[in-house]
């Protein structure tokens, strides 16, 4: 069952957050994420509608309440199975749904949902229409700027004004088009070219959508001049592969003026939470491949890297990984 309290219905804020990413977003590695910023917003891997309706819910949903602000991210296709499961996700009270229309995997093209989708935005419409009827969480969109032969501005446009009369209110772009033939999902991070200017014309031409931009971005200050022409920002690799660059988002981007949390104090709180699980059967390098990047750019973080690399996938690996990892990083 759900193990999380939603916070009063207050609107999120999604003037920064971190990008879904498969295989990364875990519920660990949005726990580690909230110890370093309070107010960033934090989105799950997604979760496709046939593992909601036909597989292990709990396994999928549930998460720690310390996440919040906290987005499901759905992918799907058909109408009728996304409302089953914005339904299902309604016990587990996210703080936003996204329906995932950019992802450009074979394996997503094949179940006709992802990136494919906005070859059909009227389908998109269906699907948002569905999904926002059962539900008073916002449901938002994430997707490309365009896909394959999809050239210029206009197609975007044309997506968006669809899906926006629908009743949509919140978009999430990134700047990037989606090559789903001939190129993998990391060339398609890489290969195509940044249009942020595209999504600049987006915020323009519907000033009153919510536009979010996503792709390429891997500081705060080249966040703060986006922020000029767009509602928010997403953050995707750079966050995950530097985390404490969060740590310092609350003052930065939220002019909050908490003090910046030490990496030792967040592997204190952390390993806190690693105790609890591990005493459930979790693996430790189940949890700590989310904290691998932690001292990124400080005297000793490849020593601090390799220990936690070497030692947490032991059997009988224990908390005592973690605090030797530490002390690895002193020694010569």
């Amino acid at each position: 069952m759900p193990n999380s309290t939603k916070p009063s219905q207050t609107p999120v804020n999604r003037r920064f957050s971190v990008a879904p990413m498969m295989d990364w977003t875990d519920r660990y590695c949005r726990y580690f994420h909230r110890l370093l910023s309070r107010n960033t917003l934090l989105y799950t891997e997604m979760v496709t509608t046939g593992a909601l309706i036909y597989g292990d819910v709990e396994r999928h949903l549930q998460y720690h309440g310390i996440e919040h602000p906290i987005a499901l991210q759905l992918g799907g296709s058909d109408p009728k199975e996304l409302a089953q499961s914005v339904t299902i996700a309604n016990t587990y009270q996210y703080d936003e749904i996204n329906l995932n229309c950019g992802c450009p995997s074979d394996r997503v093209q094949s179940g006709k949902f992802g990136a494919v989708l906005m070859k059909d935005p009227k389908l998109v419409a269906q699907c948002f229409e569905s999904m926002q009827a059962v539900t008073e969480t916002p449901v938002t969109i994430k997707h490309r700027i365009g896909v394959d032969d999809q050239d210029g501005y206009q197609p975007l446009c044309d997506f968006v004004g669809t899906v926006a009369n629908a009743g949509c209110k919140t978009f999430i772009v990134h700047a990037r088009k989606a090559w789903l033939q001939g190129l993998s999902p990391k060339q398609n991070r890489e290969v195509p070219p940044l249009e942020y200017e595209h999504v600049f014309q987006l915020k323009r031409d519907f000033p009153e959508l919510e536009i979010i931009i996503n792709g390429g971005i891997s500081t705060l200050e080249q966040t703060q001049e986006l922020l000029v022409s767009v509602d928010g920002v997403m953050m995707g690799r750079e966050a995950y592969q530097n985390p404490y660059i969060l740590a310092e988002v609350d003052q930065k981007i939220y002019h909050d003026k908490q003090p910046i949390p030490s990496r030792v104090q967040v592997l204190e709180k952390f390993s806190k939470i690693i105790e609890k699980e591990l005493s459930k059967g979790i693996k430790l390098s189940h949890m700590t491949r989310h904290i691998l990047g932690l001292y990124q750019g400080v005297p000793g973080a490849r020593k601090f890297r390799r220990y936690i690399s070497e030692n947490a996938h032991r059997r009988d690996a224990g908390i005592d990984v973690l605090y030797q990892a530490l002390n690895s990083m002193a020694t010569s």
